[in-house]
């Protein structure tokens, strides 16, 4: 953000198609009402997802006697927060390339723990019904090429870490997850598993008193003159501090244009097996798996409500926009992956299909603090929004409050986004990377 510039006009906001399964099977849920008045505050935050809801609840915390408003585009539970697989992470899911990186893994599993623990003292204390189970997670390979590439040196990073894992054979994968496909999984028993959409439906309808939250309510125009003022379709919100936790719509405000880039997925979830299918599936536990390659595999999960999750794909979508045809084509391949991979229930349906977006940094660094004079921002959480997304939230509070926070070291050591290539240039070469990662590992799919 330019302290010079005092204006911006935000031309581009989140769309809702209403088919994010994870809320749809829900309760109705009354939403809070759009903002129709000029109202003062002594915080704005722009954002309801994980991020901004924290920092709202941290800020009430630090600041009890100070008004705090929340505004979001949309509802909470269709948007982006709501629209993932579910995974709260507490240990790296991917490979570093080297083990000197031990140091970065210490940070981020300290912030991911902490969220961890603050997400489930939160659901206690509030009864939020999320679905919420500590069940663990399998990092599956398809092939041998794949555990011996792959799994192999997340073991030895894993045993650097002191972190507790187990191999899991193909044989005993099986029953764990009623299907063959697999060869190898490395399995890490602290993730959690959770329905997104009714955590942060709950994590919204929880809030302190002192903090008022306005859905259905787009931020249209911002101006930095005299402390903030936000002006929406029916409303504005003047306020002398502002965080944003907008996540890839930060760039509309004045952050970096060239900071982030945007990836497009599909996910789907069937209706819930019924007895019978049970029976023949035979799994008694839920369970959560993620591939050795995100771009050639697929992320799954066997819910407590006796359902499956498939989310396969990946693209790039710098508009943060994804066609009907896309999620159409996307439901075709989850439905031939749900009776590739699970053929004792030949006939359980998909319910929905749905698409969803996450923010990325080049060197995976997140946006965090202050960026003009009272304003600060937590953002880009590169495929790890549960977590990152709380963690960054709470400690961009402590830190514009000026409270000591020694995790506002451990974010801050993560650096910050590598200024990316031109968007001519990044569209040509991340869709050339991407094909070539599909292609090269397409014997994990």
């Amino acid at each position: 953000m330019q302290d010079k510039q005092t204006e911006w006009q935000i031309s581009r906001l989140p769309s809702n198609d209403k088919t994010n399964a994870w809320n749809t099977i829900l309760s109705k849920r009354e939403a809070c009402a759009s903002l129709h008045d000029q109202i003062n505050a002594d915080w704005l935050v722009v954002g309801a997802g994980y991020a901004g809801l924290s920092a709202a609840r941290r800020l009430s915390e630090n600041c009890p006697n100070d008004r705090i408003v929340i505004v979001d585009a949309g509802v909470c539970g269709e948007n982006a927060s709501g629209r993932n697989s579910g995974f709260v992470i507490d240990v790296p899911h991917t490979v570093s390339s080297s083990l000197a990186q031990l140091e970065s893994a210490h940070r981020h599993m300290r912030l991911a723990r902490t969220a961890t623990d603050v997400l489930a003292n939160l659901v206690g204390a509030n009864n939020i019904e999320c679905d919420w189970s500590v069940d663990g997670k399998y990092q599956t390979a398809v092939t041998h090429e794949g555990s011996q590439s792959m799994l192999e040196p997340f073991a030895k990073e894993l045993d650097a870490l002191g972190e507790i894992y187990q191999w899991v054979g193909a044989e005993e994968l099986a029953k764990k997850l009623g299907t063959t496909h697999f060869k190898h999984a490395i399995y890490t028993p602290g993730c959690v598993l959770m329905n997104p959409a009714a955590l942060v439906r709950g994590l919204a309808d929880s809030l302190p008193d002192n903090v008022s939250l306005y859905e259905n309510t787009p931020v249209l125009k911002m101006e930095s003159a005299n402390g903030i003022r936000v002006t929406t379709p029916a409303g504005s919100v003047q306020a002398p501090r502002m965080i944003l936790a907008a996540n890839g719509f930060s760039e509309q405000f004045g952050y970096r244009t060239d900071a982030f880039y945007h990836l497009g997925l599909h996910a789907s979830l069937t209706r819930p097996l019924n007895s019978e299918e049970r029976a023949a599936y035979a799994v008694e536990k839920p369970w959560g798996v993620t591939p050795v390659n995100a771009f050639g595999g697929v992320t799954m999960r066997y819910t407590n409500d006796h359902r499956l999750l498939i989310r396969q794909g990946i693209k790039l979508s710098m508009g943060q926009k994804l066609s009907a045809a896309s999620l159409e084509k996307a439901k075709s391949q989850h439905i031939k992956i749900l009776r590739d991979r699970f053929p004792t229930i030949p006939n359980v349906e998909l319910e929905n299909t749905w698409s969803g977006y996450i923010c990325m940094s080049k060197n995976s660094a997140p946006a965090f603090g202050e960026i003009a004079h009272n304003v600060w921002l937590a953002a880009c959480q590169n495929g790890i929004g549960v977590t990152k997304g709380t963690i960054s939230g709470l400690c961009v509070a402590d830190f514009a409050c000026g409270r000591e926070n020694a995790l506002i070291d451990d974010m801050q050591a993560l650096g910050e986004p590598e200024k990316l290539p031109s968007r001519p240039v990044l569209e040509v070469g991340a869709r050339a990377l991407m094909k070539w990662e599909q292609l090269k590992n397409r014997n994990e799919s």
